[in-house]
Formats: C-alpha cells, structure tokens, sequence
C-alpha cells in the first residue's frame, strides 16, 4: 500500500490524461517540452498558480465593468447619463475608483476583532473564486471537469455567509451586526428553493457536470434543445423564475438588499469597513453575480449552445478555435444578459421589510420548489421517454 506522500508523488508524475484529464492547464503544460532537471511537481503548480491568475483577472475586470454597467443602467432607467466625464462615456470611472481603494486608509475600529475583522473580506472572496473554478470558460478550456459541478459550485458560495456575519460581528457595531443576522436569514431561507429548483433541470440532463449539460443541449440551431422551452419539461420555465428569485436574494440584490440597507442600517455588514477591504465585498458581490447566470445560463438556457455556436461549429468545426471563442461569446453574453436583468430590477423594485422576505422564502417559494421537483419527476418517468423529440 502506497503512503500519502507516495500517492501525492504518483499523481504528479502522471500525465493528465492518466488522471481523468480534469484541469486544462495541467494538461497543456504537462505537454509542454521542459528541462529535466525541473521535477514533476512543477507542473501542476504552474498550473494552479496561472489558474488563480485567470480567475482573479476575471473577477477584478468583471467588478469593474459590472460597477459601470450598473451606473448607465441606472442612470439611463433614471432618465440621466451616469458617468461620463472619465473617459469615453466614462470607461475609466471604475479605473478611477480602483486607484482610490486601494489608496484609501484602512482602519480598524476600536474594539473590532482584528484577526475576524481582517479575515472575513478574505474569506468572502475566496469563496466565490473557489466557486467559479468549475465554471468551464469553453468545452476545451476548463480549470476543473467536476462531474458534481452544480454541487461544489454551491457549497462553496454557501460559505460566504460565514464572511458576512464574520464582518458583522467582528466589526463590534450594531448596525453591522444587523445587516449580517439578516443576510444570515435570508440565505437560510433562499439557498432551500434554490437548490431545489435547481433539481428540475438536473433530472433532465441527467448529469451535474456544467460540461456535459451543455453537450446535451446540442443541436436544433443551437437553440431548438435548451432545457427551459416547455417541450423539453413544462416545470422547466417555474423552475427557473424561483431559481433567478433566489439567486437575487443569495446575491443580496434588491429587492433582497436588507444586509446592506443603508436607508436603515447605513450599510450593514459594510458600514465600518474602507479601502481595499470594502472593495472584497462588492468584488464578490458581482463575481457571484456572474457565477449564478452563468449557472442558469447552462442548466436552462444551452450553455455553450447558440447560433453563433452552431454556425461556428459548422464551418470551421467542432473543436476549433472560432468554435471555442464562439462558445465563450455566447457564455458571456448569456451571464450579462442576466445581470443586466438584475440590475434593471435593482432600480426598479422597491425593497421589501425582513418578515416578507422569510415568508416568500419559506412559506411559498421552498413549497413551490418541491411541487416543481415532483411534477418535473412525473414527466421525466412516466411521459418524457414517448416523446419522439425527446
């Protein structure tokens, strides 16, 4: 029987492809030419530095343009510009507020507790970036092939909870405190429908893995096949309004924004947090933003699939270049579709009081939930396998 430091040294020295092909990094470095001197445990290191490397790029940028979307779209919707004195239209604007956090001063309240304080915007964002590593960019290129994708992605943006009420309660204020008791009852009660409505798509696709549920979404022009038209399942569509409902409260988006409310709280679990540490939480506010729609986008929407997809794939062939790009185009606009959708819902809808929020969540969104997941499991057993489409 091997030791674990003999096992670990195994895993290093195989090929990719030897243990499942699950991290596209890995893969192309191990197939990169290298000194022999440099030893087997260098590869997937390099692998998993220059992954942090693309997610944290894809986070910061993605904060960035998500705080300058969401400034024209409500100014627009306000019938006014946003910003548009910082560049073309105000493109450097976040630039700008980037080179102010982070020259911002940092301070600790007194009677804070420091290591919990410093801790919690760390621990906030690094769920949400642990999260987004089985979110695959395109078919061939992926940080990690999880075949129970949907379920690590879950499990761990369910622990930016523990952050949020880390800050509330570290930051030794009692507005903090109450904005992240209220973020710790909300996610209670919306990460339930959530997961549940999430069951609907994953009894028709048979499978967690992002990947695979976009494979079988292929063909019909790169539409005709996703999951939410109601040939596919009738439950498909009611599953996917409780999904977006509770990923506005799982994200703390308004109309669910009561951890934050500054009309009432200043800025709840934010109020006593500045600089570059204020900046983790927003960072990880729009990253989940776009992990959520991008979920959504492949469990109801095709995934990968479109019509640029398709025409790509027929031209230049499956598995190209342009058919990889196309794929993460399409990837893209789908998850900012949805934002956008949350934004204009932010300024649009008013907020609602804490005891209509446990009551949505609790008292008619987890019940519809489940009566979705029955119904949805009554089609699939019983009538899905007569259909001639199907």
């Amino acid at each position: 029987m091997l030791t674990p430091i003999e096992v670990v040294e195994v895993a290093a020295a195989s090929p990719a492809s030897a243990q499942g092909g699950t991290n596209m990094l890995n893969e192309l470095l191990a197939k990169a030419p290298r000194p022999e001197f440099v030893p087997d445990w260098v590869v997937p290191l390099n692998a998993i530095l220059i992954g942090v490397g693309i997610l944290v790029a894809i986070v910061s940028l993605n904060a960035m343009f998500g705080t300058w979307l969401e400034r024209k779209v409500s100014g627009h919707i306000q019938c006014r510009y946003g910003p548009m004195r910082v560049g073309w239209h105000g493109w450097l604007q976040p630039l700008v507020d980037g080179v102010k956090l982070l020259l911002k001063e940092d301070m600790i309240p007194k009677g804070a507790d420091r290591v919990l304080y410093v801790i919690a915007p760390a621990l906030v964002l690094s769920s949400v970036l642990a999260a987004m590593t089985a979110f695959p960019l395109s078919r061939e290129f992926f940080f990690a092939d999880i075949d129970l994708g949907l379920f690590f992605i879950l499990a761990m943006t369910s622990t930016t909870t523990i952050g949020v009420v880390m800050a509330g309660w570290a930051s030794n204020s009692k507005w903090s405190l109450y904005g992240a008791m209220r973020e710790a009852a909300q996610v209670v009660a919306y990460e339930i429908p959530l997961g549940i409505s999430l069951l609907v798509p994953v009894m028709a696709a048979g499978t967690f893995n992002l990947i695979e549920v976009s494979d079988m979404q292929s063909g019909g022009f790169g539409v005709l096949n996703w999951l939410i038209w109601p040939w596919v399942n009738p439950l498909m569509l009611p599953a996917f309004l409780i999904f977006f409902v509770a990923i506005l409260a799982e994200t703390k988006r308004a109309p669910f924004d009561l951890p934050e409310a500054e009309s009432e709280l200043v800025a709840g679990f934010l109020t006593e947090y500045s600089g570059i540490r204020w900046s983790f939480f927003f960072m990880e506010e729009y990253a989940a933003m776009l992990l959520f729609c991008v979920v959504g986008s492949f469990f109801f929407f095709g995934g990968f699939e479109s019509p640029l997809t398709s025409a790509a794939g027929g031209m230049f062939g499956d598995g190209s270049v342009l058919h990889q790009l196309a794929a993460f185009t399409t990837i893209v606009v789908k998850g900012f579709a949805g934002i956008f959708l949350m934004m204009w819902l932010r300024w649009t809808l008013p907020r609602v009081r804490i005891d209509q929020i446990m009551t949505m969540g609790y008292k008619y969104l987890t019940p519809l939930a489940l009566l979705c997941v029955l119904l949805a499991g009554i089609w699939e057993v019983f009538l899905a396998p007569y259909l001639p489409w199907r």
